[in-house]
């Protein structure tokens, strides 16, 4: 029983989550502002700059504006900022980065 209850919660976890994600590529500067760590400056510098051209990545998200550095966009995807729908990876985490001296 409890683990029938568990699933559930983990379930409507899931879903709760995959709304909650906001799509730099496709969201108004007003969706952008309900990601936490993003103000009015930050979401409307994000949409003139993906006027010109759509993000293709994380990091050209971080090259192209402003005030966003690796910090940053790791605690904007934690808040369900998503870029060409993916989650952000710090390249100090992947496994490649660890072994390379």
């Amino acid at each position: 029983m409890f683990k029938r209850f568990a699933s559930l919660i983990s379930l409507c976890l899931g879903l709760v989550t995959a709304a909650a994600a906001v799509e730099v590529n496709t969201s108004t500067a007003q969706e952008l502002t309900q990601v936490k760590g993003i103000g009015e400056a930050i979401a409307e510098r994000i949409v003139v700059e993906r006027s010109n051209q759509p993000y293709r990545d994380w990091n050209d998200f971080i090259k192209r504006v402003r005030g966003v550095g690796e910090k940053q966009a790791e605690r904007l995807s934690d808040n369900g900022l998503t870029v060409d729908g993916a989650k952000y990876k710090s390249s100090a985490a992947s496994p490649e980065a660890a072994t390379t001296p």
